[in-house]
């Protein structure tokens, strides 16, 4: 094993790996917003909201995210609106992933007893008050193992961001590939790295899930 390439390239990988990070905080942040959002006007009793969300949900889900991000990144300049890099890459994994959370969110609201809502609207709570302190608390302990997969896979993602010319972990490797044609330890210690990562996100995850679990 030559020690030397991995000190000499490990810094360059660990640059990308922060940008990945970054890439998953931002879309998973902003994903769950959408998602939110879009679960709410699922369920609400407006039609309109309702077949927005459906739509929205329907089309995301229903075609790759790397279509998604070209789209966004080769295809909006030709309306007039240009974006880097990242901020493409961001928005288009954040919509991404909002279609997603979305479901796993309804489904979480879905799973508790309708009377908890009967209840608290018939001691004067609005809908959305109702949902604030009553069914939100108790549906997010359902949610943490789903949501946890959905951000796991939406960090292993961020791979893709690499066809914008974002230097992610992954392309970071491409390039290292390219300078010295090794490929075996340039993509095996993006692998390593992508893994510990994602070990990581497991670990966090599984403590919170089991902390929640008292508490059931």
């Amino acid at each position: 094993m030559d020690l030397s390439f991995y000190a000499t390239y490990l810094p360059i990988l660990a640059k990308g790996a922060l940008l990945t990070i970054s890439l998953t905080v931002l879309s998973s942040f902003f994903g769950t917003i959408l998602g939110l959002i879009a679960a709410l006007a699922r369920i609400s009793k407006s039609s309109v909201l309702r077949k927005i969300s459906y739509f929205y949900t329907w089309a995301i889900r229903g075609t790759p995210l790397l279509l998604q991000l070209y789209f966004i990144y080769y295809g909006l300049p030709q309306l007039g609106i240009k974006l880097d890099a990242f901020p493409a890459a961001a928005i288009g994994m954040s919509v991404c992933a909002g279609a997603y959370i979305s479901e796993i969110i309804r489904a979480g609201i879905e799973s508790i007893d309708k009377g908890q809502m009967e209840a608290a609207r018939s001691l004067g709570m609005t809908y959305l008050q109702a949902m604030r302190r009553i069914i939100l608390p108790q549906a997010y302990r359902r949610l943490i193992p789903p949501m946890g997969n959905e951000i796991i896979a939406l960090m292993k993602d961020t791979s893709l961001a690499s066809t914008l010319a974002m230097v992610e972990l992954m392309r970071s490797a491409r390039h290292i590939d390219s300078a010295t044609l090794r490929s075996l330890e340039a993509y095996a210690a993006a692998g390593i790295i992508y893994l510990a990562m994602t070990t990581v996100l497991t670990v966090i995850f599984s403590r919170i899930e089991k902390k929640l679990a008292v508490y059931e």
